[in-house]
């Protein structure tokens, strides 16, 4: 069962001292006593040196500040004829999302992949680990991932790895040992505790459960029958997920998104959060520059109690009923920059560095091009809200091409999970269970020729975003304009200043730069479905475009 967390601290200490697992990180200088796993220093006295509880060092923002790209491994492309997407379909797709060379204007030019799970699993998603230190065999090995990590690197691409550890595969060697323990009635065993249960009699209110075979007790489920929750109350269960993360920081990745982050204590967000501060704390002294994002999937007051450890994804934004889908729709950009000048003011009332995180779809969503069509503008507008805007965007893979996808009657998340529009021989199919009949005929293919297609809109974008750093780094200063749907922000970064304005509506806008408060003198990019002429101090932005001025 769970138990109170009034002397776990204490406990996790001795499990640090004691346990062995995982590589080590690199060396400390000799005068420094390290623990029995390498990884944390010790006092005099044999202590851990760790920093308070509840309090961390600022994130790395300026590196991180990037554009990242989500795949979904198993519908990316598909190396070797199966099928399946896999990591070598990766590796052979890099100059499509990054050649290297930030000039060329020849790749996507994404800063940062986030994959997702690639772990040992019995399902086509992998989010029911049945082993952490193994790759699927259908997605390649862990040679296969150090290559990819690699060739990242090489490219200046950060690497995220998709970390499920909310749950488990009920086919996972620790659930197997936890109801051999129950089955035997062994209490004394180490894996006894190892995931949430309660006797048959105790009730469990909103959360699910499910019987332990053999036994009269129940584990906890909330997911699936398949995905039994692990008890982080338990010192070894917190030190064991901490060894897999150590692993791969080591191995080379640069960080991780944290799925199903605020359901480690159901219900409780007050001790989910405790349990981030304390996990990304340790981290961080194994990787100070780590990049982590966690899946808070809530409203903003639930998510802002997770910034004290981590940046989240932002919802509101997000999706058909999101601010950025309604803005792009020609709602009021001043409005939109409104809320996002006042969540950087909170959430960094948190954490000094931190950042924002948003996107339009993922995975668990329906796909942008769906809502907001590109014949419409909607979608180009919908990305230049986002990922000309600060912090850490998120694209999801074929988002760039137009690709949709929903659950529709099926009411499946496959269907939002298709097989990349290669269009040029890619043998990578789509999930088993997916219906989606009506996805876009175009593929990266052809829009990469095309001057005018979405793919190379999405890459002007991001070059236009690279050469002016301040949009995603400095601070942020809403604008917004009486009567008017006219809107952007102001962003300072070390003495610079560029402004960022939108218009979102079908008719073109003009304005006066000196009589609205605004002394830029250069147009430094235009972005959208018209153009922009800046002569003098009067600035007209046509419809439903977007430009950049210093």
């Amino acid at each position: 069962m769970k138990k109170t967390l009034s002397f776990v601290l204490a406990l996790l200490m001795l499990a640090s001292l004691l346990a062995g697992c995982g590589k080590k990180a690199e060396s400390a200088p000799e005068t420094v006593v390290m623990d029995a796993t390498g990884r944390y220093p010790l006092s005099e006295s044999g202590e851990l040196v760790l920093q308070e509880e509840g309090l961390l060092s600022d994130f790395v923002v300026d590196d991180n500040a990037r554009v990242f790209y989500e795949i979904f491994v198993g519908s990316f492309s598909d190396s070797d004829g199966d099928g399946v997407g896999d990591l070598r379909g990766i590796i052979d797709r890099m100059d499509y999302l990054n050649d290297g060379d930030p000039n060329s204007g020849l790749s996507l030019g994404v800063e940062g992949l986030w994959l997702s799970p690639i772990f040992s699993s019995p399902s086509y998603h992998k989010y029911d680990v049945a082993d952490y230190y193994s790759i699927d065999p259908a997605f390649g090995t862990m040679d296969d991932l150090k290559e990819l990590i690699e060739l990242c690197h090489a490219r200046n691409v950060k690497l995220i790895l998709d970390l499920p550890i909310n749950h488990t595969s009920s086919r996972h060697e620790w659930f197997r040992r936890f109801v051999e323990a129950h089955q035997n009635g062994d209490e004394n065993d180490e894996y006894y505790t190892f995931y949430s249960w309660v006797p048959q009699d105790v009730p469990t209110g909103s959360r699910r459960f499910r019987s332990i075979s053999g036994t009269t007790d129940l584990y906890e489920c909330n997911f699936s029958d398949d995905m039994p929750e692990l008890n982080f109350e338990e010192p070894a269960v917190r030190q064991a997920v901490l060894d897999v993360a150590a692993f791969y920081l080591d191995l080379g990745a640069d960080g991780f998104r944290f799925d199903a982050a605020k359901y480690i204590y159901f219900g409780d967000n007050g001790l989910g959060s405790d349990f981030w501060v304390w996990y990304l704390n340790r981290l961080r002294q194994l990787s100070p520059e780590i990049y982590t994002v966690a899946e808070v999937w809530d409203a903003d007051a639930i998510t802002d109690l997770y910034y004290s450890a981590t940046n989240c994804f932002n919802f509101s934004l997000a999706m058909n009923g999101g601010l950025i889908a309604e803005t792009a729709k020609g709602g009021d950009a001043g409005r939109y920059a409104a809320y996002v000048e006042n969540y950087l003011n909170r959430v960094r009332g948190f954490n000094s560095a931190a950042m924002l995180v948003p996107f339009i779809a993922n995975h668990d969503t329906d796909r942008a091009a769906g809502y907001l069509t590109v014949a419409s503008g909607q979608m180009q507008m919908a990305a230049n809200l986002y990922l000309l805007c600060s912090g850490s965007p998120f694209i999801y893979y074929g988002e760039e091409i137009g690709m949709r996808g929903s659950r529709g009657g099926a009411n499946t998340d496959a269907n939002r999970r298709l097989a990349m529009l290669w269009n040029d021989g890619d043998t990578v199919r789509d999930p088993a269970g997916s219906d989606y009949a009506s996805q876009t005929g175009m593929g990266v293919a052809e829009q990469i020729g095309s001057a005018s297609s979405l793919y190379n809109y999405y890459k002007k974008l991001i070059m236009i975003r690279n050469a002016n750093p301040e949009i995603a780094r400095g601070s942020f200063r809403a604008v917004s304009f009486e009567d008017s749907r006219l809107g952007g922000f102001t962003s300072t970064w070390k003495g610079s200043t560029v402004c960022v304005l939108h218009n979102t509506t079908l008719s073109p806008v003009t304005i006066d730069l000196a009589s609205s408060g605004l002394p830029f003198t250069e147009l430094r990019a235009v972005a959208g479905m018209e153009d922009a002429v800046l002569d003098g101090t009067t600035l007209t932005i046509g419809a439903q475009t977007s430009v950049v001025l210093k």
